[in-house]
């Protein structure tokens, strides 16, 4: 992967923000604010999409980002940048907030999910430290209630 690439990949998102890459798995993750949205790998960005954006980058033609795994192909909800959008960083800004988009919900779907998990793990934990079921009123009642016993008056 050249730098003059990555170089070129951060001019073109340079109206969108500070954008950033770190270099990941043989490629560079594109990140703005700290959440990555983009990839760049081979000389290709290929961008994030998800259920709502997806359909876009189908219509535009673009390739879903596939690599090999344990002999199958795997894929990633990430698709290539339309060809035009690599010309002009005005034709790309339209895609980079897309892509950002996706990864925002996802990055709440994710958090959500922690913290439904994290509360799931507290309750769980919260049961076993709990002492024995106390008894209810009506069976304590019942234990310490004792009949009357009829007594007969005489006289």
């Amino acid at each position: 992967m050249s730098d003059a690439f990555i170089d070129y990949v951060l001019e073109l998102f340079g109206p969108f923000g500070t954008v950033t890459t770190r270099r990941m798995f043989g490629g560079h993750g594109v990140y703005l604010d700290g959440l990555m949205f983009a990839i760049v790998l081979n000389d290709t960005l290929y961008l994030k999409a998800d259920e709502m954006n997806r359909v876009e980058f189908e219509q535009a033609g673009c390739d879903r980002f596939s690599y090999a795994r344990k002999g199958r192909r795997a894929t990633l909800n990430f698709f290539c940048a339309p060809e035009d959008a690599m010309e002009s960083s005005a034709r790309m800004l339209p895609w980079a907030r897309t892509a950002y988009a996706a990864a925002l919900r996802t990055n709440a779907k994710k958090r959500a999910a922690a913290q439904a998990q994290a509360a799931a793990n507290i309750a769980r934990s919260a049961k076993k430290t709990l002492p024995a079921k106390p008894e209810g009123k009506k069976t304590a009642e019942k234990k310490t209630a004792r009949r009357a016993k009829s007594v007969k008056r005489t006289g």
